[in-house]
């Protein structure tokens, strides 16, 4: 039997922020983006969503053993749904299982509290890697929650897997700002 795999639709994509090295780029349905305020962390998080007719891309990668022990900690908060096989697209040369990390709608709040931009950073950042700056924007657009106030915290970050991007990533993710009409950054 094959090692089980996990879609990954936001920092998850950063190659940089895990070592699951067999990993491919994939597209999911019937799931969204979305910022909310987790009850549960005090803070807000991207998030997939149910939303029959949506589609985004993101990346699959493999859970060597189904030891999900490590994985689960770093998504503690979130819960596992598995993920139909037609509902996932994938780059990879086989038939796979995937599960999708969702934070349980019981703990949304309505709530607006900031997005950090150095964890938005590393989200934008995977996507460049994978799917290039068309790709980038999709995430834009298939993402709700950009009336929340972005926090830029790039001088100090306070996302535990922040990575350095140079200096057209950040003028990319700030352009996208701009063009979702996300609210102004504060600092």
């Amino acid at each position: 039997m094959s090692d089980p795999f996990f879609f990954g639709y936001g920092s998850l994509v950063n190659r940089r922020t895990h070592t699951y090295p067999e990993a491919f780029p994939a597209r999911i349905r019937g799931w969204r983006r979305a910022w909310r305020y987790s009850r549960s962390h005090g803070r807000t998080f991207l998030t997939a969503v149910p939303a029959p007719d949506a589609e985004i891309d993101g990346l699959v990668a493999a859970v060597p053993g189904g030891d999900w022990a490590a994985l689960d900690l770093r998504e503690a908060g979130y819960e596992r749904h598995p993920v139909p096989g037609p509902e996932l697209a994938h780059a990879a040369a086989r038939e796979l299982a995937a599960q999708i990390y969702a934070i349980p709608a019981r703990n949304f709040m309505d709530r607006l509290h900031p997005i950090r931009l150095s964890y938005l950073d590393v989200v934008v950042q995977g996507y460049l890697d994978e799917f290039g700056e068309d790709g980038a924007r999709s995430f834009f657009r298939t993402t709700d929650g950009w009336e929340t106030p972005v926090l830029d915290d790039r001088a100090a970050p306070t996302y535990a897997r922040h990575q350095r991007l140079s200096a057209d990533e950040r003028a990319f993710v700030d352009e996208q700002l701009r063009q979702v009409g996300a609210r102004g950054v504060v600092e």
